[in-house]
């Protein structure tokens, strides 16, 4: 069984949602990735979601946006993404990883080569923005045949024929798009995702993962009542921009993601 199908069937058991925080590797510097995972894991992530830096992430805002710039000008690309996953996995084989990113640089890896790499390194799920589920039964092939699941997002202007198809094709967990526009989104009105999430729900027992305009205690307890997971992604990036060492990035993981963890889990318990 996969690691992401393992770790929602626990959670579920104990009536406890998932925190997914992003972060994006080899930034603010690559020595800093493998560490700034094992402190979220510590301080309450039960998923983790690393960006693939690329250079027109374009369902990304700014925060994001610079963070995969400076990965890249540190020399981050795909294989050395790979690898900090392989590094992650000599301390840590329970938490899924998922790779979050964009198609470009996998065609220009090779699909073979990618998918045979991720499945040796550990990696659970893959959520690919530009990759439609149209674009993408080659890639769900294969990474099926790797025990890797291809996450796909909802968003809220999907209408509910497309739900139904992309649900047929989608496994591990659903990200649905709590709001309109890229990660990193100022408004917090989350008004509507009762209903878009219960739209959802009539099509797949999927575990919903909700994500973009999260950014603290307050947003991820209002997300938490309706998924079963909380991804949080601009707003720690941008904290971990401001760190120049790794024990900033622990302390500035501490006081993120500590409060944000208590506050799903209050959301729980009701």
């Amino acid at each position: 069984m996969n690691r992401l199908d393992k770790t929602f069937k626990k959670l579920a058991k104990k009536d406890k949602k998932a925190l997914i925080p992003f972060i994006t590797a080899g930034h603010p510097h690559p020595l800093m990735t493998v560490p700034a995972m094992h402190a979220l894991v510590n301080e309450g992530a039960n998923i983790i979601e690393l960006g693939m830096p690329f250079s027109d992430p374009m369902a990304d805002g700014v925060v994001i946006q610079q963070s995969s710039e400076i990965a890249l000008k540190n020399g981050m690309n795909l294989s050395l993404v790979l690898d900090m996953v392989s590094e992650f996995r000599e301390q840590d084989d329970k938490t899924p990883v998922v790779l979050m990113g964009y198609l470009n640089p996998i065609e220009k890896f090779g699909y073979h080569k990618f998918v045979n790499k991720a499945a040796e390194v550990g990696v659970d799920g893959l959520l690919i923005v530009d990759s439609p589920p149209e674009e993408s039964e080659e890639l769900v092939k294969l990474l099926a045949k790797n025990n890797i699941h291809q996450i796909f997002l909802i968003a809220p202007t999907t209408g509910k024929k497309r739900q139904k198809y992309i649900l047929s094709i989608a496994s591990g967990f659903v990200y649905c798009v709590a709001l309109k526009g890229v990660t990193g989104a100022n408004q917090s009105d989350f008004g509507n995702l009762e209903d878009q999430i219960s739209s959802v729900r009539n099509y797949s027992k999927l575990p919903l993962a909700v994500g973009f305009g999260v950014k603290d205690a307050n947003s991820a307890q209002a997300v938490a009542k309706y998924a079963d997971a909380v991804v949080i992604g601009s707003a720690l990036v941008e904290k971990l921009g401001q760190c120049e060492n790794q024990n900033q990035i622990e302390d500035s993981i501490k006081s993120f993601l500590k409060p944000i963890r208590k506050s799903i889990n209050k959301s729980v318990k009701g």
